[in-house]
């Protein structure tokens, strides 16, 4: 006889493709906008004086939200080794039962504690939080805050998982930030890179290290205005695809980004936060923020691998799994 947890786990997929099919049928995106309201914090108006490196002496950016779906006693009792935050968002269930079921199963390694965690703002669709309720009662692995889930508050997701690590889960040893169409390779980041047996380091980042200035084409994804962000360079940041900070540095990061003035490019603004501490990422040409064809050989020699399919990710991790005997 089936289990209850098997029995609920066949209905969230059946109600997420129900919810899927409806949503994309041939109607108005924003039909649910007027049925709800959301809390706008406008962001404080800067005077001429105020400066990138002065901005310490007030918040700016409160982050005053609360949380809708919490998991609070998720490190009770325990020292997780490992937390991964995984941005993503409501109608990537797919995405979050392949991660599941492989590079980010909590039980991966036994006695190597890991925790899992999926990170959400409220969508605009009401049967989609209700579909990612559902899915958290089941997995028990969600977080959603009250802002609205979109590209330019993929800030405020990350925050929210830095929040979280510092109030529910301070001794954690280290943190992985990634998302949710990302092949991580448990293994090498682990056993290669963070190693359980030894002393856990301390103010400690790193990943795929990008030196860059900002866009001011108003077309691109990637823009970034003189008014919010007058400087002609950035400083050094890590790609927002993947990467891994020792657990300390969740509280530090947080707290900096109270007085930190927001920006929507994730990856940047906690390359902002990181100057401000007089941090360094270090570079590790493991973590890949473009895709790459699929070679077993490859691949183990890889930390992360971007744009990758919920079905690519099942497939690859078995691949991976069951030809663990075989040489390059």
């Amino acid at each position: 006889m089936p289990s209850k947890v098997s029995c609920l786990y066949l209905l969230t997929v059946v109600c997420w493709a129900s919810a899927l099919w409806y949503l994309s049928g041939s109607r108005p995106s924003t039909a649910y906008v007027g049925q709800m309201t959301f809390a706008r914090k406008p962001l404080p108006r800067l005077s001429k004086n105020d400066t990138l490196s002065n901005i310490r002496t007030r918040t700016l950016n409160p982050h005053n939200f609360k949380f809708l779906i919490n998991e609070p006693k998720k490190c009770e009792g325990t020292t997780p080794f490992l937390v991964l935050l995984i941005s993503t968002n409501h109608k990537e269930f797919d995405a979050r039962q392949a991660i599941r079921e492989t590079w980010g199963d909590e039980n991966i390694f036994g006695d190597v504690h890991i925790v899992t965690l999926f990170l959400l703002g409220f969508s605009t669709e009401p049967v989609l939080n209700q579909m990612v309720e559902q899915e958290s009662q089941i997995f028990h692995d969600i977080l959603v805050e009250d802002f609205v889930d979109s590209y330019h508050n993929l800030t405020l997701k990350t925050l929210m998982g830095m929040r979280w690590v510092s109030s529910f889960c301070p001794n954690a040893q280290y943190v992985m930030k990634t998302d949710s169409d990302i092949f991580v390779n448990m293994d090498n980041l682990v056993f290669n890179l963070l190693k359980p047996n030894t002393k856990p380091r301390h103010r400690f980042f790193t990943g795929r290290v990008i030196n860059g200035g900002p866009i001011r084409d108003v077309h691109s994804k990637w823009f970034m205005s003189r008014e919010l962000y007058p400087e002609s360079r950035y400083p050094a940041f890590c790609s927002g695809t993947g990467y891994v900070f020792s657990g300390d540095m969740a509280e530090l990061l947080y707290k900096t980004s109270l007085h930190t003035r927001l920006l929507h490019l994730e990856d940047v603004y906690v390359g902002l936060c990181l100057r401000k501490l007089g941090i360094q990422p270090f570079q590790n040409n493991g973590f890949n923020h473009w895709k790459m064809t699929y070679s077993l050989c490859r691949y183990r020699k890889v930390l992360t691998v971007h744009q990758i399919s919920p079905e690519e990710i099942l497939r690859i991790w078995n691949d991976m799994t069951n030809k663990k005997h075989l040489k390059c």
